[in-house]
């Protein structure tokens, strides 16, 4: 994710309970989380400290959802800035403002009720999308290349499966952050704990380190954090 530690969301939502749900929900997999319940204050946020992803409500007080939209593209299109990821709330189930909400360039849309575990799903989809990792040298001796989907360990190349490289990825986009094996389940396989075991991430944590490591018993690069997951230690 842009290889930031702790990627920057902005929760705009008048409903009080909304808000507590997802700032729990996307505190607890790793994002700093801020919130506003009004439309008029989210511009001014995004303005003055722009975040890497906004979750938007539609039916605000101040200004309305789609019309912060709208705002904050006509803004970057005038400054010829990136577009900020916007992933649109709402409990419309029609179609026009989902049709008008993705012409105004929001990256996702989602119909309330949702499950906030599906939420923070999309937040990290659109944010991969978002920030795509070009090229990552975790260290001296291994580089992550996300634009070939190639590792190479000392100059050579390393052949990984799909699923690994998208989990050693992953880890060096964030160094030295400390993922739990439920995190790493949702973050890298878009799973839950209820739909598949833990010890998939440990059996692909040992494969990786059997392909990269110089002596997997003492690895370099992935460490263990007894009691609680993996990091990637450049």
């Amino acid at each position: 994710m842009s290889g930031i530690s702790h990627p920057r969301v902005l929760v705009v939502d008048d409903d009080e309970r909304v808000r507590t749900l997802l700032s729990w929900q996307l505190e607890s997999e790793g994002f700093a989380v801020r919130c506003t319940a009004d439309g008029t204050d989210a511009l001014v946020l995004i303005e003055r400290d722009r975040p890497d992803l906004v979750v938007l409500d539609l039916s605000l007080p101040g200004v309305a959802g789609l019309d912060v939209l709208r705002r904050v593209r006509e803004r970057e299109e005038a400054a010829c800035t990136a577009p900020l990821p916007v992933i649109i709330l709402s409990g419309r189930t029609g179609e026009t403002d989902r049709i008008v909400g993705l012409d105004l360039g929001a990256d996702d849309y989602l119909v309330k009720p949702f499950s906030p575990g599906e939420l923070a799903a999309r937040v990290r989809s659109v944010l991969r999308r978002a920030h795509p990792l070009s090229s990552t040298s975790s260290s001296a001796g291994l580089r992550v290349d996300a634009a070939t989907r190639e590792v190479f360990v000392s100059g050579h190349r390393v052949d990984l499966t799909a699923r690994e490289f998208d989990l050693l990825a992953f880890l060096a986009r964030n160094p030295r952050q400390v993922f739990t094996r439920p995190q790493l389940l949702r973050s890298v396989w878009a799973s839950e704990e209820s739909w598949q075991s833990e010890a998939t991430v440990t059996e692909h944590i040992h494969r990786l380190r059997g392909k990269v490591e110089d002596d997997p018993a003492h690895p370099r690069w992935l460490h263990t954090v007894r009691g609680v997951g993996y990091r990637l230690e450049p």
